[in-house]
């Protein structure tokens, strides 16, 4: 099961924001479903064969995974590059870890985190 959502709410609310402005992590930048509102999220994104898998920490039913599916598009900025992603589809545990670079850190198996976001590099 992984992180439970009230826990994503309160990152969403009070670290976030430190996160985004320390320029550390890399920023997935989405547009909201319903508001059309853009958001910047943290998240740790590895760069996988043509694109990027994210570890869906709080699950598939996160906000920013529900926004990115619906738009099918989002932009991800990394050391103040910004680059175009795509096709945005979850991946099991089996193909997310056979994707990732064998010295990319997995999940604690102890949260037992099963989905995985994977988005395509799209020019523009």
């Amino acid at each position: 099961m992984p992180m439970p959502l009230w826990w994503g709410h309160i990152n969403k609310r009070v670290f976030n924001r430190r996160a985004v402005e320390s320029g550390k992590w890399p920023v997935l930048i989405h547009t909201g479903r319903s508001s059309g509102t853009t958001y910047r999220t943290p998240l740790d994104a590895f760069e996988v064969d043509g694109g990027y898998l994210f570890v869906l920490v709080y699950g598939s039913g996160a906000d920013w995974v529900r926004n990115v599916r619906a738009a099918g598009t989002a932009r991800l900025q990394i050391d103040g590059k910004e680059m175009g992603l795509g096709a945005p589809r979850l991946v099991d545990e089996d193909e997310a870890f056979r994707a990732l670079p064998a010295d990319a850190s997995r999940p604690p198996r102890f949260l037992h985190i099963t989905e995985f976001l994977r988005m395509d590099l799209v020019s523009g």
